[in-house]
């Protein structure tokens, strides 16, 4: 059985944007033909891949099926296809990247307009998000994790500074009121603003470090909030005297600096190596993706 090259793609389109609208918009087309083509796709397979409703779409146990092998198969095509790029004098096409939402705030801004600038023939699009995927799977080129998340068979490349820092900090007005910690352990004591991460886990234990002691502690508090989307929220609670938060030290640092925010155990902050920029070893690199890599190897790697 042979199906229209289109028509899966729009069936792969819509079945992650959850959407026609959304999947029209991330790939440029219509609503109205991406519906058509899935249309289409089903009657020639004699099997529903998409459950409608005027409000959503979600993807049947068979249109997951197809969507899983479907995913990686079209990504090899593209690649495939994108051999003809050698040919041209600039890299052209679309570059997917799966990031973490701390990764899209604090690494790609002072490198992607720089990139952008540098190749107009690319198109680059970011999904950020905090779950673990597998890249090609989800249809992207390459992602960024941090080392312990790396698997084993991916090529990774460093991005972005080499050391960070978890900082711990509060409003002033709160430790005027509540008192300023000396210890990790102090934090038991206190209002503490956390995470939860998209498998339920929560952003404990808080683990501080000084002089090769190494401290863990569980705090608990009054606000948590999903880890990605929602930060900002604990952020401004923090500012407005909610609790103490702990986060990347590159997401407070305008606080700190403006004064919102004031230090908590600054010199227990610990420190850990900055993230990679990975991708399958065992395929052929599109070309904007080689661009890619050849730019953060110049050195732009914020």
């Amino acid at each position: 059985m042979k199906a229209d090259l289109s028509d899966l793609n729009a069936f792969v389109a819509v079945a992650r944007a959850k959407g026609f609208r959304d999947g029209a918009r991330a790939g440029g087309g219509s609503a109205s033909g991406l519906s058509e083509a899935v249309r289409r796709l089903e009657a020639q397979l004699g099997v529903r891949l998409l459950n409608r409703t005027t409000r959503s779409v979600a993807v049947t146990e068979a249109g997951q099926r197809l969507l899983d092998r479907l995913g990686p198969a079209l990504l090899e095509v593209e690649t495939a296809l994108d051999v003809v790029n050698s040919f041209r004098d600039r890299p052209a096409g679309t570059l997917r990247l799966n990031v973490p939402v701390s990764a899209s705030r604090l690494i790609l801004p002072t490198i992607v307009p720089p990139f952008l600038a540098a190749y107009p023939e690319i198109r680059l699009e970011v999904v950020a998000e905090e779950s673990f995927v597998d890249v090609l799977a989800a249809g992207c080129d390459a992602g960024i994790r941090y080392d312990e998340r790396l698997e084993q068979d991916m090529i990774a490349v460093p991005i972005g500074p080499r050391v960070q820092r978890f900082a711990a900090a509060a409003a002033t007005a709160y430790l005027d009121r509540a008192g300023r910690p000396a210890h990790p352990r102090d934090l038991l004591g206190h209002a503490c603003l956390l995470g939860r991460f998209a498998s339920g886990a929560l952003t404990t234990p808080w683990e501080f470090e000084r002089d090769g002691e190494v401290v863990r502690v569980d705090p608990a508090g009054p606000l948590i909030v999903s880890v990605g989307g929602a930060i900002d929220l604990a952020v401004e609670a923090a500012i407005a005297g909610s609790g103490i938060i702990s986060l990347f030290e590159g997401w407070l640092r305008p606080h700190l600096d403006s004064g919102a925010l004031e230090p908590v155990l600054e010199t227990w902050w610990q420190s850990f190596p900055g993230p990679f920029l990975y991708y399958p070893g065992r395929r052929l690199v599109p070309a904007p993706l080689r661009a890619f890599l050849d730019f953060i190897k110049a050195g732009h790697r914020a």
